[in-house]
Parts: C-alpha cells; structure tokens; sequence
C-alpha cells in the first residue's frame, strides 16, 4: 500500500498490541507500520508471489492464499482486528468475504475507492468511466472487478447484520466526514458482527 496518509488512518483506528489479518496485504507495508509503531501481531494473506517475497523481506509473516478461498483455516474471532485495505474490490466473492472478515475477526475495517466520489460521477455523466488517482486504470485494464460506493457499503453492512463502528471517507490525506459519498475518493468502515 502506497497511501501514506490512508495507512497512518488506518493504524489508528487499530488498537495497540492487537492481533491482526490483512486480507490482499500486498507488500505487507501496512501490517509492518501496524507491528512497528503499534505493537501489533498477525499475519497478512496475499496471493500474488512478488507481494509474499515482499512481506517476508520486511519480516512480515503471510500466508499465500487465494482469498476465492475463504479463511476456513481460521476459528472464529482468531484475531482482534481483519483489514481489506482495497481488497474487497477484486473479489468475485466480495459479500462472503465480508461475512468472513466479520466471523474470524472482532472488528472489521475495511478501505475501498468510493465509486460515487463527484469527480467519477462527473466522468459517468460525460459517457467515459472515470480514471483518477484511486482509481487510476482504464475500464479495459482495471484489476478491479467490481466498483462500490460509500452508500453501498453501508446498504451491504445492514443485510449482514454489520454494526458500524465507524464510518468515514478520505480525501487528499484528509479524512471526511461530511457527505462522504460525495466528497470522498475512499470509503472506510470499521464494524463488528451485529
């Protein structure tokens, strides 16, 4: 993850010491900040070889799997804390997911690009999907599979029986709080099972 100011958010909402899986943990940089300056342990999941080789020169431990999967290798309430820190987006299987983000962790926290933000929707209306900074392909080469919006996210947590702890957007580094789904490039939730 290369999103400074998202990731520095992101830890702290992360209460010290706590045991955590990063679900799509990439290059393992968030879960390495997390074990540096929070104290944290864990593990993070990636499926991508060069991201595993990645963590585990930082000293992160991971686990190579494909999230299509699922996380049956892990008990209920494993862990204090799951992350799909921009994962959700490249799941077929997004809403199970979710439901087991919610089973094998306490909290859930989850960060995706808010397909609503007013420049995509300006971008729509103007018969192109949208290229920016967080979601930078084009429609042709896009790894993302699916697009959400913040209102979205919050529709899908309610059919799940997801309470929010937490709900907010970022922007330039900023978090807003204020019309999100307008106002905001990223959505993030944090929540726990109902």
């Amino acid at each position: 993850m290369s999103d400074r100011p998202l990731m520095q958010t992101i830890a702290r909402m992360v209460p010290p010491g706590s045991r955590v899986l990063d679900l799509g943990c990439g290059d393992g940089a968030l879960l390495h900040l997390l074990q540096r300056e929070r104290g944290c342990s864990g593990y993070g999941v990636e499926i991508a070889d060069a991201n595993v080789l990645a963590c585990v020169r930082r000293g992160v431990d991971v686990i190579q799997l494909n999230l299509e999967e699922g996380l049956a290798m892990f008990d209920d309430d494993s862990f204090d804390v799951v992350l799909q820190i921009d994962t959700l987006q490249h799941l077929r299987n997004a809403e199970t997911m979710l439901r087991e983000t919610a089973r094998v962790g306490k909290v859930g926290i989850v960060a995706f690009p808010n397909f609503a933000h007013w420049p995509n929707r300006l971008a729509v209306a103007r018969g192109r999907m949208p290229v920016t900074k967080r979601l930078p392909y084009q429609w042709y080469d896009t790894p993302n599979i699916r697009v959400g919006t913040y209102k979205d996210f919050e529709v899908l947590a309610t059919r799940n029986r997801l309470s929010l702890l937490d709900a907010f957007g970022m922007q330039e580094g900023r978090e807003v709080r204020l019309l999100p789904n307008l106002r905001a490039g990223t959505a993030v939730f944090r929540f726990e099972r109902g």
